[in-house]
C-alpha cells in the first residue's frame, strides 16, 4: 500500500468482519477476568483491615466505575470499525497518537510478562505435583541462574507457556474470539467447583465469612479504601482505552455495551468472592491462609485432580493474557510503522519485551505490584482516557471523518501538541507520589502520597476540562463517513 498510515489490520472493519455478538463480548470479559490475579485481588485489602464484604464491594465498585469509560470508548470502535491507535489520531494527531499508544503498549508488555510468568508457574507446580520436578530442592538459591534469579526449570516452564501464547497470536484475531467464547463456560464451572469444595470441606459454612473489618474509625477505612478503589480502576485502565480493538468487530452498540455490563463487573466480583471463600476454607482445612491457587491445587488434590486444576489455571491465564495484553500492543506497534509491522509482528514484539523485563521480579514484590504498578500506570492512562472522551463526545460529538484518520495530509495529520500538553499537566501532580512509591522513600512531602492514591481520578478530572479549553473553537464538526450501527 502506498498510504503509510494504513494496513489490513488497522483498516476499518468491513460488515463481514463484524461477527462478535453480545455473548462474545461477555465471554471476552469472563475470559479476561478469571485469572489468578483476580482471585487474589482481595488479599491485600483484607490484610490491610477490610472485611470480606468490604473487599468484594470495593472490587465491584471499581469495575463499575471503569465500565463507564469502557463503554464510552467502545462506541467509536463499533460505530466506525477502527482500532484504538487509529481512534487516538483524532485527538493526538496521526503522529502524536504513537506517543499515547506506546504508553499503553509498554504497560501491556509488562502485564503480558506477569501473566506469562503466572502461567509458567502453574506448569512448574504441575510438574512438581506429578513428581517430575523436586520443587523444594529446585527452588533452592544455589539453583538460581545468574542475573535471572530463577532456576532452569522455572525458566523452561515460563517459556513453555510463552510459546503457547505465541501460537495463539500467530493464528490471528479469530482464534482469540474462538478461545474466549469456548473457555468462558468452562471457567465459570471451575469457579463454581471451587466454591463447592470450600463449602463441603468445613462443618460450619458461616466460618468461611470470618474476615471482619479491623478498622476502628471511618478515617482508618477511607485511608485503605481510596487507594484500593483506585487500584481496582487501574486494574482495567488499559482496556478502558483500547476496548475499540474489540468493539470494532461488534454487530451493534447494544452488543458491546450490554456485553461489557454483563461480563466485567459481575465476573470480577464473583471471582474475588470465590478467592476469599476458598482461602477461608484453607485456614480451616490446612491451618494457614493459602491465597495462591497454584499452591492450593498442588496441596489438595490427587494427580488427576491436580492435572485438571492446573489445566484450568493455564486456560484462565491464557485467555486473560492473549486478550488483555497482546491485542492492543500488537495494534499499537503496527501503528508505529503500518507498512512494516502487521498485527502478528506486533504480537511477536510484545512477547519479546515481556521476556526482557523479567516479570518474575515484578510479581514477587507485592508492594511494587499493587502500589507502584497498578496505580502508577493508572496515573498515566487516566489523562489519556480524559482526552479521548472529551475529544470524541464533547468536542466532536461522536462524528469522525474516517478517511481523514488515514490521510497523512488530512485534518488529523501531524501532532496535536495541545493534547500532549494536557497529558503532561494532568500527569504532573501524580509524579512525586509515584516516585515515593517506586523508591519506597519520602523524597517528596506526604501530600503527594495522598494525591497519588487517587491518581486515575485526578488524571481524568484534570484532563477533560483542560483539553476542552485548549481545543475549544478549533474543531470543525465533520459529516460522518460511516454508518452508525446501533
Amino acid at each position: 500500500m502506498s498510504n503509510p498510515l494504513i494496513n489490513p489490520d488497522l483498516a476499518p472493519t468491513t460488515p463481514a468482519q463484524r461477527t462478535w455478538s453480545l455473548w462474545h463480548i461477555a465471554a471476552l470479559w469472563i475470559g479476561m477476568s478469571v485469572c489468578i490475579t483476580t482471585y487474589t485481588l482481595a488479599a491485600s485489602m483484607i490484610d490491610a483491615g477490610m472485611s470480606w464484604w468490604q473487599a468484594v464491594l470495593t472490587v465491584l465498585l471499581g469495575n463499575l466505575i471503569v465500565l463507564v469509560p469502557m463503554i464510552l470508548n467502545g462506541h467509536p470502535g463499533t460505530k466506525y470499525g477502527i482500532p484504538f491507535p487509529v481512534l487516538l489520531r483524532a485527538s493526538f494527531g496521526t503522529g502524536g497518537a504513537n506517543i499515547a499508544a506506546m504508553a499503553r503498549a509498554i504497560v501491556a508488555c509488562g502485564w503480558f510478562g506477569i501473566q506469562t510468568w503466572i502461567g509458567g508457574w502453574a506448569i512448574y507446580q504441575l510438574c512438581g505435583a506429578l513428581g517430575w520436578i523436586d520443587i523444594s530442592s529446585d527452588a533452592a538459591q544455589t539453583n538460581e541462574l545468574p542475573l535471572l534469579g530463577i532456576s532452569l526449570w522455572q525458566l523452561a516452564c515460563f517459556f513453555a507457556f510463552w510459546l503457547l501464547n505465541l501460537v495463539v497470536i500467530l493464528r490471528g484475531i479469530e482464534s482469540i474470539k474462538w478461545l474466549e467464547a469456548w473457555s468462558a463456560p468452562f471457567l465459570i464451572i471451575v469457579g463454581i467447583a471451587l466454591l463447592i469444595w470450600a463449602f463441603t470441606k468445613v462443618e460450619r459454612p458461616a466460618d468461611l465469612f470470618m474476615h471482619e473489618s479491623k478498622f476502628k474509625t471511618p478515617q482508618e477505612f477511607w485511608r485503605v479504601f481510596i487507594p484500593s478503589l483506585t487500584a481496582m480502576v487501574g486494574y482495567w485502565a488499559t482496556l478502558s482505552l483500547n476496548i475499540p480493538d474489540f468493539t470494532r468487530y461488534c454487530r451493534s452498540q447494544r452488543d458491546q455495551a450490554l456485553g461489557q455490563l454483563l461480563g466485567l463487573p459481575t465476573t470480577m466480583a464473583l471471582f474475588c468472592f470465590i478467592g476469599i471463600i476458598v482461602t477461608s476454607a484453607t485456614v480451616i482445612v490446612f491451618g494457614e491462609a493459602i491465597w495462591d491457587p497454584v499452591k492450593l491445587v498442588a496441596k489438595i488434590g490427587n494427580p488427576a485432580t491436580v492435572v485438571f486444576a492446573m489445566f484450568a489455571l493455564t486456560i484462565a491465564t491464557l485467555t486473560t493474557n492473549i486478550a488483555a495484553n497482546v491485542v492492543s500492543p500488537a495494534n499499537d506497534f503496527s501503528n508505529l510503522w503500518p507498512r512494516g509491522i502487521s498485527f502478528k509482528a506486533g504480537g511477536i514484539i510484545t512477547c519479546i519485551i515481556g521476556v526482557i523485563i523479567m516479570p518474575w521480579y515484578l510479581y514477587q514484590d507485592p508492594h511494587g505490584y499493587i502500589f507502584t504498578w497498578l496505580i502508577g500506570y493508572g496515573a498515566l492512562l487516566g489523562p489519556i482516557a480524559g482526552i479521548m472522551l472529551c475529544d470524541y463526545y464533547f468536542l466532536r460529538r461522536t462524528k469522525l471523518d474516517v478517511n481523514a484518520l488515514y490521510d497523512p495530509n488530512g485534518i488529523y495529520a501531524g501532532v496535536n501538541w495541545r493534547a500532549l500538553v494536557t497529558l503532561a499537566i494532568a500527569l504532573a501532580p501524580n509524579l512525586p507520589g509515584f516516585y515515593n512509591a517506586a523508591t519506597q522513600t519520602k523524597t517528596f512531602p506526604q501530600i503527594f502520597d495522598a494525591i497519588y492514591t487517587q491518581a486515575w481520578f485526578i488524571g481524568v478530572l484534570i484532563a477533560i476540562p483542560l483539553y476542552f479549553m485548549l481545543m475549544a473553537g478549533r474543531i470543525q464538526i465533520v459529516s460522518e463517513t460511516a454508518r452508525d450501527r446501533t
